[in-house]
C-alpha cells in the first residue's frame, strides 16, 4: 500500500468513513517494527523514497480535502494517521497535530482524530502531549513480552514491553489498545503464554477501549492464519467479564 499525504475517506472496520493522513514516504515505508502482518509489506521493500511531509505539506493536502468533502458532502467520522509505517516518526508530528485539530474544528467539527500508533515514542514529552489531544490515541500492543513481540512485530531497534505499558499507563485509561490476533509457525495470539500476559496487562492499565482484529488483507509472511470472531469474542471473555470494553474485528 502506497498513500498520498490525504487519502480516501475510505471504510474502516473500526473507525467508520476515515480519512487517512500519512506522515511517512509516499512511495515508500518508515517504520520501527517490521511486523510479519504489515499490509504495507517489509520495509526493505520500500525504502525507494525518504520523502517526509512537513507540517506545511500536511496543512495544504488536508485543507483541500476536507473543503472537497465538505463540498460534495462526503461525510467523515475520523481523521486517522495511520499511512506507510509509523506516524510519530515524523519529526513534525505534534504540530501536525494542532494543525489537523484546528482544521478539523473549523470544516467537520463531530469528526474524531484518531491516530494509530505502535506506541514506541509514547513516553517522549512532546509525543505523548499531541497524542493526549486527539480523540482516539490507537496504542497497539500485540504481546506481553519482548521475546514474544520480536516475534510478531520485529522492532528495528531497542523495544522493551515495559517501557511500553508504563507510557501507556500514563493516559490513565484514556486511550484504546490495538491488538493482532494470528497464528504462525512462531506466534499464535491464543497460546497461553500470549493471551495470558496480555490479559494481564490489559486488566492492569484498564484501557477505555480494546480492539481486537485479524488479517484483513495479504501480509508479507507467507505462514500467517487469521481468527474467527468466534474465536476472539471466546478468548477476550474474561476481559469483557471484567467490564472492559472490547472492540472485535474479523
Amino acid at each position: 500500500m502506497r498513500e498520498e499525504i490525504v487519502f480516501g475517506p475510505i471504510h474502516s472496520r473500526r473507525l467508520g468513513s476515515s480519512l487517512g493522513i500519512n506522515l511517512l514516504p509516499e512511495k515508500g515505508k518508515l517504520c520501527n517494527f517490521d511486523c510479519i502482518y504489515c499490509e504495507c509489506g517489509w520495509n526493505k521493500d520500500g525504502r525507494e523514497d525518504k520523502r517526509i511531509p512537513s507540517a506545511d505539506d500536511l496543512r495544504k493536502a488536508l485543507t483541500a480535502k476536507l473543503e472537497e468533502c465538505a463540498a460534495k458532502g462526503i461525510g467523515i467520522d475520523s481523521i486517522t494517521f495511520s499511512g506507510d509505517g509509523e506516524p510519530t516518526l515524523n519529526p513534525a508530528f505534534p504540530e501536525i497535530i494542532d494543525i489537523t485539530i484546528a482544521l478539523r474544528d473549523k470544516y467537520f467539527p463531530n469528526a474524531k482524530v484518531s491516530v494509530l500508533t505502535n506506541a514506541t515514542r509514547a513516553g517522549r514529552p512532546r509525543v505523548f502531549e499531541a497524542l493526549r489531544k486527539v480523540d482516539n490515541p490507537i496504542l497497539k500492543l500485540d504481546a506481553p513480552t519482548d521475546e514474544l513481540a520480536a516475534r510478531i512485530n520485529q522492532p528495528q531497534g531497542e523495544y522493551h514491553v515495559a517501557d511500553v505499558v508504563e507510557s501507556m499507563r500514563r493516559f490513565g485509561g484514556d486511550f484504546v489498545m490495538q491488538t493482532m490476533f494470528l497464528r504462525s509457525s512462531d506466534f499464535d495470539s491464543s497460546s497461553p503464554e500470549v493471551l495470558d500476559g496480555w490479559i494481564e496487562i490489559v486488566k492492569d492499565l484498564r484501557p477505555r477501549e480494546v480492539m481486537v482484529y485479524t488479517l484483513d488483507r495479504e501480509a508479507p509472511a507467507a505462514d500467517l492464519e487469521k481468527f474467527s470472531v468466534e474465536e476472539m469474542t471466546a478468548l477476550t471473555r474474561p476481559l469483557s467479564e471484567a467490564g472492559i470494553k472490547v472492540q472485535i474485528r474479523g
